[in-house]
């Protein structure tokens, strides 16, 4: 069995906590909510929930995908919550958060892929917090474009949807979306106008040239922000870490990102999707002045 890389000292992180964590600790449990941070073993939840902010993620916490790159649990989700939509709104609003991110698990298992449940919890979250932005970082829902419709017309600032690798590493890492699927709904998301973002991770083994070559395809896609960040591990039974790329790398893929005409990119090893979200959606403010 080979050896896993030992992790480099820029990986290493203090969670630590203050007043803020235990307030947003206790404000998630009390809702009964699930948040990316926790069920993705986010590196950032120590600085984010210290700063009063978390990603909720709707629609359960069971996926019924299996990437081998995620945390998050897999098997036969239970039903959807329907009072879940204003359990997060109402949170937001207890939060005071000027800028809110929602994410989801697959729901391959409902007939439109949950895809009514993420109008309905945007729609939510807009009615208790009108001044509040939102991001939202969808699934491809099989890219049935009906389904995307439905989300964009709800109307979020920011719609993300996350390439995750390049295109030869996809179906190995991937349990069902497809490299060009996800291509399709990024190119839906900009040719409706809505603000356009996706992420990947590094360190499964591409090259510098297929990442060149991924930022290229979301590009022409219409991409407008994109996230770039070092895979972590989650367990020995995930795919394994190929690298751990260096600071300089990341300095050198935001470079090229901005070169090619990314209006933002976010590239550092500790960079998630949604980490200072609240910094990106600043383009979004000034595009929309």
């Amino acid at each position: 069995m080979k050896d896993r890389i030992r992790k480099p000292e820029w990986l290493k992180i203090s969670i630590g906590a203050n007043e803020r964590y235990t307030e947003t600790k206790r404000i998630v449990e009390s809702h009964c909510l699930h948040t990316i941070c926790s069920s993705g073993r986010c590196p950032n939840m120590g600085e984010c929930w210290g700063k009063g902010t978390a990603t909720f993620m709707i629609g359960g916490d069971i996926c019924t995908r299996c990437c081998k790159f995620c945390n998050t649990q897999t098997g036969k989700p239970l039903p959807l919550d329907m009072e879940e939509p204003t359990h997060v709104a109402e949170s937001i609003a207890l939060m005071k958060l000027s800028h809110a991110v929602i994410t989801s698990v697959d729901r391959d298992d409902l007939p439109d892929l949950g895809a009514a449940h993420w109008a309905c919890t945007i729609r939510e979250i807009k009615r208790l917090n009108p001044e509040t932005t939102i991001e939202v970082l969808i699934p491809d829902f099989q890219g049935r474009k009906e389904l995307v419709s439905q989300v964009i017309e709800a109307q979020p600032e920011i719609i993300s949807h996350n390439m995750e690798t390049v295109k030869r590493i996809t179906p190995l890492v991937r349990s069902a979306a497809r490299y060009e699927t996800s291509l399709e709904v990024i190119r839906q998301i900009a040719d409706s106008g809505i603000t356009a973002k996706s992420g990947i991770m590094v360190g499964l083994g591409e090259t510098p040239e297929e990442v060149e070559e991924l930022m290229d395809d979301l590009h022409r896609a219409g991409c407008q922000i994109l996230t770039i960040g070092q895979y972590l591990q989650p367990s020995h039974k995930h795919y394994p870490v190929a690298e751990y790329v260096t600071p300089a790398q990341f300095a050198s893929y935001k470079e090229t990102g901005l070169a090619k005409g990314f209006d933002q990119v976010e590239s550092a090893p500790l960079v998630r999707s949604s980490y200072h979200a609240e910094k990106q959606v600043q383009f979004y403010k000034k595009e929309t002045k």
